[in-house]
C-alpha cells in the first residue's frame, strides 16, 4: 500500500511514538492507519494495517490516555468487516490484557448480540458504555487537561440516553457503535488539544 497521509490530530498521536526507536515507529504507524481507515469506514484496509501492527507487538497500546489496546482496534476492525470469530478472539485477547478495556468491552458486546447471544452482548455493551462514561469523568475531573475531553458532554449524554431509554436491538447497537466511533474520535482530537495547549505554554514561559 502507499503513504498513508494522516490528518492533524492523527498525526500528533503518531508523533508521540517517535520515542520508542524505529520498530515501535513502525507499529503506530500501522496502528494510526488502520484507526484512521476504521474512521474512515474502510474496515478491510484496517484488518490489514492493524494485523500486521499485532503481529509485530502484541502489547502495543495507544499512546493516548486512554491506553487502548492494538487488538482493541483489530477486534473492531474485524467485527465491522462482518468476521465475528476472529472479532471475538481479538478483543478477549485486549481483555486478557486490560479487563477495564470499555471498547474492547464494547465491540466484544456488540459481536456477541449480533451472534446471537444477546444477553452477554448487552450486558457487555453496557458494560463498555458505563466504561467510557466513568472514565470521561475521571479524566474530566483533572484540573490541567480535564477540560479538553468531551467538554460538552456530548458523548456522556449519548451514552446516558442509550442506556436510560432501553432501546430495542437495532437502536442499542447502532447508538453503540456509534458512541464507540465518537469516542476514538474523542481519544485524537482531545489529546491534540493537550499538545497544542503544552506547546503554547511552553512558547509563553
Amino acid at each position: 500500500m502507499g503513504t498513508i497521509a494522516l490528518p492533524r490530530h492523527a498525526a500528533v498521536i503518531l508523533a508521540l511514538v517517535l520515542a520508542a526507536g524505529c520498530s515501535g515507529l513502525e507499529v503506530g504507524r500501522d496502528v494510526q492507519a488502520g484507526r484512521m481507515a476504521l474512521q474512515g469506514r474502510r474496515p478491510e484496509e484496517a484488518v490489514t494495517y492493524l494485523s500486521r501492527a499485532a503481529q509485530s507487538d502484541p502489547t502495543y497500546k495507544l499512546p493516548t490516555r486512554a491506553r487502548e489496546s492494538v487488538f482493541t482496534y483489530l477486534g473492531r476492525a474485524y467485527y465491522e468487516t462482518g468476521d465475528d470469530a476472529r472479532a471475538r478472539a481479538a478483543l478477549q485477547r485486549a481483555l486478557l490484557d486490560d479487563k477495564s478495556d470499555p471498547l474492547a468491552h464494547l465491540y466484544l458486546g456488540l459481536t456477541l448480540y449480533r451472534s446471537s447471544d444477546r444477553d452477554q452482548g448487552r450486558k457487555e455493551i453496557e458494560t463498555g458504555l458505563n466504561g467510557i462514561h466513568a472514565w470521561l469523568d475521571e479524566v474530566g475531573a483533572d484540573g490541567v487537561y480535564g477540560p479538553y475531553w468531551d467538554p460538552a458532554r456530548a458523548i456522556r449524554i449519548a451514552i446516558e440516553r442509550t442506556l436510560g431509554g432501553k432501546p430495542e436491538a437495532g437502536e442499542l447497537t447502532a447508538s453503540a457503535q456509534r458512541i464507540g466511533r465518537q469516542f476514538d474520535i474523542e481519544l485524537d482530537r482531545a489529546s491534540q488539544a493537550e499538545s497544542e495547549s503544552i506547546y503554547q505554554k511552553g512558547g509563553k514561559d
